[in-house]
């Protein structure tokens, strides 16, 4: 069912096309690109370079576009595009809805609830494929924000290739609904907690985007 729509809440970083945290991977292949192209008139070995590198740096900006969005009322809202995977009850009475995020998807997070940044905590683990339950011991990045709802945890969790999570916000930040929280560099999975008495309203197999697909139900 569609849901009513406002406006995106001010971003704490400047607007634009590519993800904050983009450039170490961004750069050097659009250099790549544009050096070999300036050289391939009088060079065949850069000739031969600038075709690949060229639809190399295409696909790495395509990669980490980060588009505005207008952002969905409702009481919990999707922290992550791609598709949910899973639908948990925890042993706590707490519901897991685990979202897969393919190297296709947009990889910048966004807060599924206003509220403020309790803890933002790094842990070291694997990098086996995001949709391998193993992956629950993969490096990943947990939140958790004090919401109207109580505590909210989120997961950011790193996949085969992605081996950089990218935080945007500290602790004891302020952070509104659908407000930019960080990027996760290639395909992975976002897992949401959604406290004890809220209802899912997604399916496993359904796609989601951030900040528009509302997660629960009234």
């Amino acid at each position: 069912m569609p849901h009513s729509q406002t406006s995106a809440p001010n971003e704490r970083f400047p607007k634009g096309r590519l993800a904050r945290g983009a450039s170490p991977w961004l750069l050097p292949t659009v250099a790549t690109a544009a050096l070999s192209l300036a050289r391939s008139r009088h060079s065949r070995s850069a000739a031969a370079i600038a075709v690949p590198a060229t639809a190399l740096a295409a696909g790495m900006v395509w990669f980490f576009r980060d588009p505005e969005r207008e952002i969905t009322q409702g009481r919990v809202i999707s922290p992550a595009d791609g598709v949910v995977q899973s639908i948990m009850p925890w042993k706590d009475g707490r519901t897991r809805v685990a979202i897969f995020m393919s190297p296709l998807n947009v990889h910048v997070n966004r807060a599924p609830l206003a509220g403020t940044v309790t803890s933002v905590e790094h842990i070291p683990g694997g990098f086996v494929p995001a949709f391998n339950k193993e992956s629950e011991n993969n490096e990943r990045v947990v939140w958790h924000f004090d919401t109207e709802l109580g505590d909210i945890e989120l997961v950011q969790i790193a996949g085969a290739v992605a081996r950089r999570i990218v935080p945007y916000l500290p602790q004891d930040a302020k952070v509104e609904q659908g407000e930019r929280i960080g990027l996760i560099r290639f395909g992975s999975r976002v897992d949401l907690y959604l406290p004890e008495g809220v209802d899912v309203d997604v399916e496993v197999g359904q796609k989601t985007v951030a900040g528009v697909t509302r997660i629960d139900r009234d």
